[in-house]
């Protein structure tokens, strides 16, 4: 039954799930230059400037004690207080051992409870909500300027497949796929960002200041001023691989002997195309929508947004990356992995709806 395969997807992506937190949890904490250390350099910092913030040590003290190198924990806790040093392990909560501290957060995580960032002073499911909007308007105009690209050009050059104009599309296709989107996007700021040569477009952000008091018609046309050259970027590299997917796919099916069959009833090419190939040829462009989605939501994004200022879950999860804030770096990778997993899942579901004659329980 069609159900019990998806059911088995399904259960199984709960141990795939823990797997990789797993893995990402041990190798993250055990890494230098965590919290503690970090809190422990500020310390010293303020020791040395003489400018102490009792806010930012949480109004705890520290000793000029003298410690034996050897026993040092953590860099940079030489001469600071032992309790001290325990007091800032509570406040992180590495206080307790890493195992315990991985089975705590996999409870939280099963019912969504984030905790708070470190830095941020925020609930994490709250930044990850108002960073959301950024990450969805470019990942989801990009899908859709790839694919209204890419499927009628794939299509195109399988009927025109080895002609003057499939040669030239293929070489220039090849060259922009060649060219990384965050290099593109960084000679497009220069070039028509107020560099050296043109002030076209802004330079950072979603929308203009003043946004909210512009009319609705001014509001759409400053959110795609703002959107144009990041799209540009992404979706310039972003459509080879779907566009000779599609290709192949069509010259596949349309070389097979029900399309011969159709001809020889006398059905025209546009009715052959659209209404028999097009549901088989489709098959691989569905294929590839999930990695095309993670990869643009959560990979190509990234550096689009920290490149262009868009404040996103890309930068988002830069940002905690550099910062070592280790509860937003595990509810990121927890979220992107478990959407990434649905994608692949609701793939499969797709392909059923496209053609029902598919069945997943038979293939090997």
């Amino acid at each position: 039954m069609i159900y019990k395969y998806f059911l088995k997807r399904f259960l199984l992506v709960f141990p795939t799930l823990f797997i990789i937190l797993l893995v990402n949890f041990f190798i993250i904490q055990t890494a230098p230059g965590g919290p503690v250390e970090k809190f422990l350099a500020q310390i010293n910092h303020t020791k040395i400037t003489n400018e102490v913030s009792e806010n930012k040590i949480n109004n705890l003290d520290f000793k000029n004690n003298t410690q034996d190198l050897s026993t040092l924990k953590y860099q940079g806790s030489q001469g600071v207080d032992p309790e001290l040093i325990k007091q800032i392990e509570k406040n992180y909560g590495f206080d307790l051992p890493i195992h315990q501290r991985f089975i705590l957060m996999l409870k939280k995580f099963l019912v969504f409870d984030f905790g708070e960032s470190f830095y941020q002073d925020k609930k994490i499911i709250d930044l990850i909500i108002e960073k959301l909007p950024v990450s969805i308007s470019l990942g989801l105009w990009t899908v859709i300027i790839i694919y209204s690209i890419s499927i009628p050009l794939g299509i195109k050059k399988a009927l025109n497949d080895g002609s003057k104009f499939d040669v030239i599309s293929s070489t220039i296709i090849i060259f922009l796929h060649a060219i990384p989107a965050f290099l593109l996007a960084i000679f497009l700021i220069i070039l028509l960002c107020g560099g050296n040569f043109f002030n076209i477009f802004p330079l950072r952000g979603l929308v203009s200041e003043n946004f909210e008091e512009l009319n609705w018609g001014r509001k759409i046309l400053d959110y795609f001023w703002h959107l144009f050259l990041p799209l540009f970027s992404m979706v310039i590299g972003g459509f080879a691989s779907l566009t000779f997917f599609c290709k192949n796919s069509f010259i596949e099916e349309i070389n097979k002997n029900y399309v011969l069959c159709a001809k020889a009833k006398g059905l025209s090419q546009n009715k052959i195309l659209y209404f028999h190939v097009f549901r088989n040829a489709l098959m691989i462009v569905i294929a590839g929508l999930p990695a095309l989605l993670i990869g643009i939501f959560f990979t190509s994004s990234m550096l689009i947004e920290v490149i262009f200022s868009l404040d996103g879950l890309g930068l988002l999860g830069y940002e905690s990356a550099i910062s070592r804030d280790y509860p937003l770096i595990f509810a990121t990778v927890y979220i992107f992995t478990l959407l990434g997993l649905i994608a692949n899942i609701v793939s499969d579901i797709t392909y059923r709806l496209v053609d029902p004659r598919i069945d997943f329980e038979k293939r090997k």
